[in-house]
């Protein structure tokens, strides 16, 4: 029992190294792991002393927690049962897929990343690029929402700029949770994405299964009263206006919507608009050619990063004039199926994206873009700037927000016709403004983010090149 026992050194070696690993694993790693649990834990609650809407236990449950939660859920089961019999493959590789979808949708929220690095990072670049302005806001209302109701922002859908915006100006009110589009399912974005509380959706190829997982997880956050924000129009708008919403999401919060859950669902609309959208032209072409798709090169990416980051450094770098966010009035979805007990998700979504639709802000480069859109492409500069006064009269008196800078229509009009002479979309000569044919569809473009707002009986009549001509006036 006492002789001594001579081993080669490298299995000395080696089992010491599995001694130090079963150490860590049973005594140092969980000690490790409780330890940075509490500060987060503490962290957390002193974050939610200042946010008006408190991050909810759900949001910070371990990834795989909420994975395993989803999975077992009783009516993804029974979707796994189904998907199995129809597609005639055993359970378990039925569950397996369910699995596959789960890990694939739900996000692993991280504070750190999120109040720490994303919102100063947002905030950064929106002041950056823009102007960056509130628009309506009626903090009253949104401020009388119960505290447990769970929220949901919805929003018109302009730029990839929107997430950064909302991001940043909603940091002192919660932590949301958007859906974002395959497109960002890319490494490492789809990291930081799920770190940000972001989850992802199929908008194609997605099967019955996959759908239900989704509507569960959906109705799981609004269950446990997550605060959400989400574009009912399923993309980016091609055209500039706010486009028609799709059902999709609203559709699951409202099927597992229940009125004697005691928690009320809230839709915020918000309105977002640019006077220059990043990816303006690609948009255009996309509209153009009907295919939604983004064909970017790598190689186009860098050089115009370079003469980005060339023109910071040389100080000849102008931003791309306001971005502006309006707040709707608040819907409470309790309140409204009291009144409409058989609203559907088609008409709530009608109703909301309408709310979105007067909320939306009225910027330099869209106001000027609409009188030249309205007066054919040419107009002098006098009529031009009688026509802009004209419309933000009408503007004030159905209440729409059009910011002003310094509260003057004439300076208004100064920046918006300045920041299209810089992309040459216009050319002025002989005190007559000329929309270049090659880019009368970007004047559609901003043109369009308004037009909803002109009354008809309020439009003026088109003025030709000849009428307008301030030699003749």
């Amino acid at each position: 029992m006492t002789a001594a026992v001579e081993i080669p050194y490298w299995v000395l070696v080696l089992v010491l190294a599995f001694a130090a690993i079963a150490a860590l694993d049973r005594v140092l790693v969980p000690s490790v792991r409780w330890f940075f649990r509490r500060r987060m834990e503490r962290a957390v609650a002193e974050l939610n002393k200042r946010l008006e809407r408190p991050i909810q236990p759900f949001k910070l449950m371990r990834r795989q927690d909420m994975i395993v939660r989803l999975i077992y859920d009783p009516k993804v089961m029974e979707a796994v049962v189904a998907h199995a019999h129809e597609e005639g493959v055993p359970e378990s590789v039925a569950f397996q897929q369910a699995r596959a979808y789960a890990r694939e949708i739900v996000p692993g929220f991280s504070t750190a990343t999120y109040f720490g690095f994303a919102t100063r990072a947002a905030r950064w670049l929106s002041r950056s690029l823009y102007h960056v302005r509130l628009g309506q806001y009626d903090e009253a209302a949104i401020r009388s929402i119960d505290r447990k109701a769970a929220v949901v922002f919805v929003m018109n859908h302009r730029s990839n700029m929107d997430y950064v915006l909302v991001t940043w100006l909603a940091a002192e009110r919660s932590a949301l949770s958007y859906a974002v589009g395959e497109w960002a399912r890319v490494w490492p974005l789809q990291t930081l994405i799920r770190a940000m509380g972001a989850y992802f959706i199929r908008r194609r190829y997605s099967s019955p299964l996959y759908r239900r997982v989704l509507e569960r997880y959906v109705q799981m956050a609004v269950h446990e009263g997550v605060t959400q924000a989400m574009f009912p129009e399923g993309g980016l708008s091609l055209d500039g206006r706010v486009g028609r919403p799709r059902r999709g999401l609203l559709q699951y919060i409202l099927g597992g919507f229940d009125t004697d859950d005691g928690r009320d669902v809230v839709f915020i609309p918000v309105a977002l608009n640019y006077d220059r959208v990043l990816e303006d032209r690609l948009l255009i072409t996309a509209a153009r050619t009907r295919a939604r798709r983004f064909p970017v090169r790598m190689r186009d990416a860098f050089a115009y990063a370079g003469k980005h980051l060339w023109q910071r450094i040389t100080r000849r770098f102008r931003r791309f004039g306001y971005a502006a966010v309006s707040f709707g009035v608040p819907v409470s979805l309790e309140a409204t199926l009291r009144g409409e007990p058989d609203m559907s998700a088609e008409r709530l979504a009608e109703r909301l994206m309408a709310r979105v639709r007067d909320a939306v802000p009225v910027l330099p480069v869209p106001l000027v873009a609409a009188v030249l859109q309205e007066a054919g492409g040419r107009i002098g500069r006098a009529a031009l700037q009688a026509r802009a006064e004209a419309l933000v009269a009408q503007f004030a008196g159905q209440g729409s927000h059009v910011h002003l800078p310094e509260g003057q229509t004439e300076r208004a009009v100064q920046a918006g016709l300045e920041a299209l002479a810089i992309r040459r979309v216009i050319a002025e000569a002989g005190g007559e403004v000329r929309v270049m044919p090659e880019h009368a569809d970007v004047v559609a473009f901003y043109a369009n983010s308004i037009s909803h707002l002109i009354a008809e009986d309020a439009a003026a009549p088109l003025i030709g090149a000849d009428a307008a001509s301030p030699r003749e006036t």
